[in-house]
């Protein structure tokens, strides 16, 4: 992963380890779910947006890079990967 992508995942990652501390603490004091719930649905959302970002990554450089290789199976395996992930993150 690139250093600049990786400051920014993981300063995005800081952030959601609070807004996560910060559930634990409405419900430790009994707030009203609809609110927990607003703030999980925050956390969910962000994380996706991390999920994106690494994936972008990943196909910006590990699949470009299989794909300048010219190794049709390097090639093969890089797009099986990325396909399975796909499946398993729709569901």
């Amino acid at each position: 992963m690139r250093v600049d992508i990786k400051s920014g995942i993981r300063k995005k990652l800081n952030r959601i380890e609070g807004q996560v501390r910060g559930i634990a603490k409405m419900v430790d004091e009994d707030r009203y779910c609809i609110d927990v719930i607003t703030q999980i649905d925050a956390v969910q959302a962000a994380l996706h947006r991390v999920e994106r970002d690494i994936l972008r990554d990943h196909v910006a450089h590990c699949v470009e890079h299989a794909i300048a290789s010219g190794s049709k199976a390097d090639q093969r395996r890089k797009v099986a990967e990325l396909m399975n992930l796909l499946q398993r993150v729709s569901q």
